[in-house]
């Protein structure tokens, strides 16, 4: 394991070793865990957002795609 320093106002480190505390965890443990979560949410937000890209690329298309389609079945409609 890789150890680091790492400064913390006073104030948020009292609520740390309290939370820990409580939990009954090491402060470090608590650490490590805050920032896995934290990770774990950063990643989630960046699928979430490349999906809704996605998804509004796909939706383009497909209203591309059925526009054609009704020009080609009913006669009417425009095409991009």
């Amino acid at each position: 394991m890789t150890a680091f320093s790492l400064r913390l106002p006073e104030s948020l480190m009292k609520e740390v070793d309290a939370r820990a505390k409580l939990l009954h965890l090491p402060r470090s443990e608590y650490v490590r865990l805050a920032i896995s979560r934290m990770n774990r949410e950063v990643a989630a937000e960046e699928r979430r957002t490349r999906l809704q890209s996605v998804s509004a690329r796909v939706r383009d298309e497909s209203m591309r795609i059925c526009a054609e389609f009704d020009v080609v079945e009913y006669g009417h409609g425009k095409t991009r």
